[in-house]
């Protein structure tokens, strides 16, 4: 039981804290002490902290299969993860007025960037990760975390886009978003968009360090080797 309670605990906690620091403004006032960069750095190191609890919570609740491991399911992981790892790579903090994690400074509405793939990269990395996972893992706990985790993904894309489309207003949204697509690569099957120069090495090299970072650490943290059927 008291798994469980720990569990609850944390899931609850993690959810909350992405949703009432805006509605009661505690937001705009630790932007105001802090700064923009400040308050996203320290918010990113408060989520992390509170997903590596709900992570160790989940598997130390109590096990109820709902469905049994599949090798296809660890391999959607495999799969999914690098590509989750790309998006999130070259999304964050790129010139991308439209997403939470873009900044505003240096969108250029005629070459886009990730935007002219998705206006949403970190969003959908997140529902690569959830939705390969809730596949790959049928026990209860991580049912309910993964479930959540992607329901909270899509719902915040419709949630963020709304938000900034009335931040802009209508006209300025139609302009800067001509080039882009919500679903990935929507803009490109449409013509609306190429992709033009070379990708970011930086970003790649991030990305690869990341992604081998995950891949010898997801053992000795998480409990589970990634390569094991």
């Amino acid at each position: 039981m008291l798994d469980w309670l720990n569990f609850a605990l944390a899931l609850g906690l993690f959810l909350i804290s992405h949703r009432l620091p805006a509605m009661l403004g505690v937001k705009a006032r630790a932007e105001e002490a802090l700064g923009a960069r400040g308050y996203t750095v320290a918010f990113s190191v408060g989520s992390l902290a509170l997903l590596y609890w709900v992570i160790v919570a989940a598997g130390r609740a109590p096990h109820v299969e709902l469905w049994p491991p599949t090798g296809w399911s660890r391999w959607l992981v495999n799969i999914a993860m690098p590509v989750a790892g790309l998006l999130a790579a070259f999304g964050v903090a790129a010139p991308n007025p439209f997403a939470f994690e873009g900044r505003r400074a240096g969108f250029d509405p005629d070459r886009p960037g990730i935007a002219g793939l998705t206006r949403q990269p970190l969003l959908w990395a997140l529902v690569l990760w959830s939705g390969a996972h809730l596949a790959a893992n049928g026990d209860l706990a991580h049912v309910v975390f993964f479930g959540l985790m992607l329901g909270f993904s899509v719902a915040g894309m419709g949630i963020v886009e709304r938000r900034r489309r009335r931040a802009m207003g209508p006209a300025a949204w139609l302009r800067l978003t001509a080039r882009t697509g919500l679903v990935p690569g929507a803009a490109l099957l449409a013509g609306w968009w190429r992709p033009e120069g070379r990708p970011s090495g930086l970003r790649l090299g991030l990305w690869l360090l990341a992604w081998a970072g995950l891949w010898h650490l997801h053992a000795p943290v998480i409990g589970f080797w990634p390569g094991a059927w």
